[in-house]
């Protein structure tokens, strides 16, 4: 997915996390999820070419959507809303993951096998986020702090400070509109 200001994508294994939340740009109005089959299609493009959704499911997954880009926003400081929480809990119930463990001794968090629909699109996400968490990378996925964009990136600054999907974009637009307000 193209990344606003030539942004890199988020590493692997974010990249899932990352394309959901910014299947709609908010700004434009633009949502590539407008019907369960466009659902199945964003899946299949992320190496889960078997899952098929009806018009609930796809309404439990754009809750789901912004639930995440608000989990993203607390990256940068903002809480993230109970009903927000609430959701997740509801949705990562029934979406059980496994501890899997290799000859070489490493383990990895899977999801369990047999799931479908939203419970797998689920359980899929929160073994990506469970290995960015142990790989010290999920705190920089973000989400713009301009209320009209909340685009997800991730933020490469050294510091991990950055606020704004690009400077060149909301970054410049919320720096003129505190020099407006303060001329």
């Amino acid at each position: 997915m193209i990344q606003p200001g030539e942004r890199n994508p988020a590493p692997e294994p974010l990249v899932l996390v990352q394309d959901l939340v910014n299947t709609v740009d908010l700004e434009l109005e633009n949502d590539a999820l407008l019907a369960p089959a466009d659902l199945s299609a964003f899946c299949s493009g992320h190496g889960l070419p078997e899952l098929r959704f009806d018009r609930d499911d796809l309404a439990q997954v754009l809750t789901l959507r912004e639930a995440l880009r608000d989990v993203c926003q607390a990256h940068a400081g903002v809480d993230v809303p109970s009903k927000s929480l609430a959701v997740l809990d509801r949705l990562l119930a029934d979406a059980p993951l496994a501890l899997a463990l290799s000859a070489d001794g490493s383990a990895l968090v899977r999801p369990v096998d047999g799931l479908r629909g939203v419970p797998a699109l689920v359980a899929r996400l929160a073994a990506d986020i469970s290995a960015a968490v142990t790989a010290g990378t999920w705190p920089r996925l973000k989400a713009c702090a301009a209320d009209t964009c909340r685009w997800v990136y991730y933020d490469r600054s050294p510091a991990g400070r950055s606020r704004w999907c690009t400077m060149s974009l909301c970054g410049a637009r919320n720096k003129m509109r505190r020099y407006r307000a303060n001329s």
